[in-house]
């Protein structure tokens, strides 16, 4: 199953959790950032596809495709 997350492009800024308004850039670079921790911490691998994608697998088996606008769960 395939299920797809992505930011909404028509504003400049985002929502975080505590209400307060954070660019697009600002919001990947966070993520990211998240994204590196688990993989520092063993808790996931990613690599590039063929495509330019990330991909990221979590030890616990689920598998996302990241690209510049999204993230695609593909297992």
């Amino acid at each position: 199953m395939r299920a797809m997350a992505s930011s909404s492009t028509t504003g400049a800024n985002g929502q975080v959790a505590n209400g307060a308004a954070v660019s697009l850039e600002d919001a990947k670079a966070l993520v990211l950032a998240v994204i590196g921790t688990l993989v520092e911490d063993g808790k996931a691998e990613w690599s590039r596809t063929t495509t330019g994608e990330f991909e990221l697998r979590l030890i616990s088996g689920e598998v996302f495709l990241l690209d510049e606008v999204g993230v695609t769960r593909v297992a």
